[in-house]
């Protein structure tokens, strides 16, 4: 196996992926409004189809990486969404772009066939760097994509969904030549509805004693991130009065604190303390960090705070390792599968709980809701048997 290609395609992969939705995300509401009158609905449509198809087609795509390979399966994921930028960019209408968008939902399968895909390579001693290294790609795009987009926006407003297009093809091309397949797939895998209906596939995971307490670990970490991503910047902007840019730049040197992190240091932390060990303290970690946003009213504290949660990001990499080890190397594709539609589940739920919270009640409220979620994630780590 060509590790080294191979993990650096993964990289620059997940690296562009998120470059390229922070390249759009700062554009979409104004290219919304120069194709329909009801740009907040459309935006919040599209949003909702594509994780609701993301939930219902991952556990298939999971399969399917399973019985033919990895490496089609990803390729055809990086091939859509660069149709899905594409799309944005020519649009005139709405409609084309709810069924491109749709489509896009239905074929994000990054994410599940590149968890599959460390496991397949690594061995378990190398899987908490590796994916130390994936966190770190996704948190240097979410950095570089929102401060690019802005630029190629203010010439075009549709610009950065091209240039998003054309990285993804890029990708699409450099994968062909240079991606090995991690595992050549058994056609011997059997495919019927049960088996990828997701509701089936989280169920079946779930049951499972260790493999569903880590998944249940996993969600309550999930729930816990998306209210803090879905509501950070209004929080930062009505708790400190901060202005847009001072609100840009706390975000980019959070996201790049923790990536540099993941990439240098989360692989040794978490090889030094043990999966487990890694995983319940930096959850723990998380959870004070969220209580203390909370109530925080002092810029001094709120970047200490920060700080704190750049340690806790360590968590990720040995939950993700940990789970690793629970899951069969003939089924890594279909068990990351419905891993991938529980995210979905809290990536397409939360925001909409989280936003009424944050309007109606007290602001701080949603991270004690995101402290409990992570407080609950520590607990059934804690709980859960490690693998050796």
């Amino acid at each position: 196996m060509h590790r080294a290609p191979a993990l650096r395609f993964l990289l620059i992969t997940v690296f562009v992926d998120m470059l390229g939705l922070g390249l759009v995300v700062p554009i979409l509401p104004a290219l919304l409004t120069s194709v329909t009158a009801n740009a907040a609905l459309w935006s919040g449509l599209l949003g909702s189809v594509f994780g609701l198809l993301q939930f219902a087609a991952a556990p298939l795509l999971g399969r399917l990486s399973d019985r033919y390979g990895r490496r089609p399966v990803l390729l055809l994921s990086l091939a859509a969404l660069g149709a899905d930028w594409l799309a944005h960019a020519v649009t005139s209408g709405p409609w084309p772009l709810l069924i491109v968008h749709s489509l896009a939902g239905a074929c994000a399968g990054t994410n599940t066939v590149v968890n599959a895909y460390v496991a397949d390579v690594c061995t378990p001693q190398e899987r908490p760097r590796a994916y130390g290294m994936i966190g770190s790609a996704f948190g240097l795009g979410f950095v570089a994509g929102p401060v690019l987009g802005g630029l190629l926006g203010a010439v075009d407003v549709r610009l950065p969904f091209l240039a998003a297009a054309g990285m993804s093809f890029v990708n699409v091309a450099y994968g062909l030549l240079v991606l090995p397949e991690s595992r050549p797939g058994d056609r011997g895998t059997p495919l019927s509805l049960g088996l990828v209906n997701p509701f089936t596939a989280i169920a079946a995971v779930l049951r499972r004693p260790v493999l569903g307490r880590l998944a249940h670990a996993r969600l309550h970490a999930d729930l816990a991130r998306m209210i803090q991503q879905s509501t950070w910047a209004f929080f930062l902007t009505y708790q400190f009065t901060w202005g847009t840019v001072h609100v840009g730049i706390v975000m980019a040197a959070g996201a790049l604190a923790g990536s540099l992190f993941q990439a240098r240091a989360a692989g040794p932390v978490v090889r030094r303390l043990g999966e487990k060990p890694a995983a319940v303290a930096g959850t723990v970690l998380s959870a004070v960090v969220f209580l203390g946003f909370a109530f925080v009213t002092v810029p001094w504290v709120f970047y200490l705070l920060q700080s704190v949660a750049v340690l806790a990001s360590a968590a990720g990499a040995a939950v993700s390792s940990w789970l690793s080890r629970g899951i069969g190397p003939d089924e890594q594709g279909t068990v990351q599968g419905a891993l991938t539609s529980l995210a979905a589940v809290a990536e397409t739920v939360v925001p909409l709980v989280a936003g009424a919270v944050f309007a109606w009640t007290f602001p701080g409220l949603v991270y004690v809701g995101a402290a409990f979620f992570a407080a609950a994630s520590a607990m059934l780590l804690s709980l859960t048997p490690a693998l050796g």
